[in-house]
């Protein structure tokens, strides 16, 4: 299969179009004409939203129009695989800002199926970063500037797999029931006994069996290795039901990354959530005040999944020798990062906790501070 070179020239001057978040539209930079991009379909978009079945895709069986061979290249940095849309043969890496160079090789990966469109700019990415950052507590002041007056953000599509599944679960367990008992103790209350009663609290043991049921739609696992899990997966909310078939013309300006996480690493994430899920169906189920849960039998049906790409506006800030990254949501503006610390700032906050706390100490004690004070001073 051919690798396709996507090139999105200016019909007025030649200069590269750039898709304009939140908009349908590709802008030029250089003499700001406006070109549409051409609405998919009804029947175009149904198969590309459309679910591929699992059992096939583990099977690396998929049709070919599911496929796609792209040029890419690993990092060597950070190892993110970074994916060139166009004619580019150079580029710098998104996550961590190493410049790489792409090789004539190819890869064949699933192809996206879908992709939610940057709806945030770059300025209003900015514009949410700043604020987080200005809302943490001990933050460096200096670091801050460096983001308000730093290079411009980099737009990322970031792959994702979403996984569908009907499952019905038999279990067995016991179900816990609180019941109390009245006794009584005896207590020292300032150096005399006294007899009180109390409730004691225990607990009565039932066996129990049964089974849940639940259908799962889209369960949302990052196929990216470049970020950190909690950065890339804590993002959400994503509103899925924007999605748009793939097309290129959304990636005109922008960089996407190849996915790093295989399906088959992705379903079993994907289905170590579920489990969670429908461990707490059978606690539920159990009811009583307690569960104990022996045993879970679940049966899946009916697989499926999707290969999707979603937006992020990504920076990389150094900060006395160590790289952070920040992340912002581009559809919603939730924003997600690596907080550095400040010293200075927090041993000011501790000496300035020392003052308050000798402040009240004086006004409850102020002759234990006046007698103490000369050994602190020591």
């Amino acid at each position: 299969m051919a690798t396709p070179e996507f090139r999105w020239p200016c019909s007025q001057c030649g200069a590269h179009l750039r898709y304009a978040p939140g908009q349908t539209s590709l802008t030029c930079d250089h003499c700001g004409h406006v070109q549409a991009i051409a609405p998919e379909a009804p029947k175009a978009r149904g198969r590309a939203l459309q679910e591929l079945d699992l059992a096939r895709g583990l099977r690396d069986d998929l049709s070919g129009d599911d496929m796609v061979e792209v040029r890419t290249t690993s990092c060597p940095n950070c190892g993110a695989q970074v994916e060139i849309t166009g004619a580019t043969h150079a580029t710098e890496c998104a996550f961590c800002a190493t410049p790489v160079v792409l090789d004539t090789g190819t890869q064949r990966h699933i192809k996206p199926q879908a992709l939610v469109p940057f709806a945030l700019t770059e300025a209003a990415a900015r514009k949410a970063m700043i604020a987080w950052m200005g809302s943490l507590w001990f933050a460096p002041g200096t670091l801050l500037e460096y983001a308000r007056k730093g290079r411009a953000m980099n737009g990322v599509y970031v792959p994702f797999w979403t996984f569908d599944a009907d499952t019905a679960s038999g279990y067995s367990g016991e179900r816990g029931e609180y019941y109390y008992e009245t006794r009584t103790v005896t207590v020292q209350v300032n150096g005399k006994s006294e007899t009180r009663q109390e409730q004691v609290r225990h607990t009565r043991w039932y066996p129990t069996r049964g089974g849940v049921a639940r259908d799962f739609d889209d369960v949302l696992v990052m196929a990216s290795t470049s970020l950190p899990p909690r950065l890339g997966n804590e993002l959400t909310p994503w509103d899925l039901g924007a999605l748009v078939p793939y097309t290129p013309d959304y990636l005109a300006g922008f960089q996407a990354e190849g996915y790093t996480v295989p399906l088959a690493a992705g379903h079993e994430a994907a289905r170590d959530r579920m489990s969670d899920v429908i461990r707490s169906d059978v606690r539920r189920d159990i009811g009583g005040d307690e569960q104990r849960i022996h045993s879970i039998d679940t049966t899946w049906s009916e697989e499926t999944f999707k290969h999707i790409l979603l937006p992020v506006w990504m920076a990389a800030y150094k900060y006395n020798g160590k790289s952070y990254r920040f992340l912002v949501n581009g559809q919603t503006g939730e924003v997600q990062g690596e907080r550095p610390w400040s010293i200075w700032k927090i041993a000011f906050a501790v000496i300035l906790v020392g003052i308050l706390a000798l402040g009240a100490l004086y006004l409850s004690d102020p002759e234990a501070v006046n007698q103490q004070l000369p050994d602190w001073l020591d």
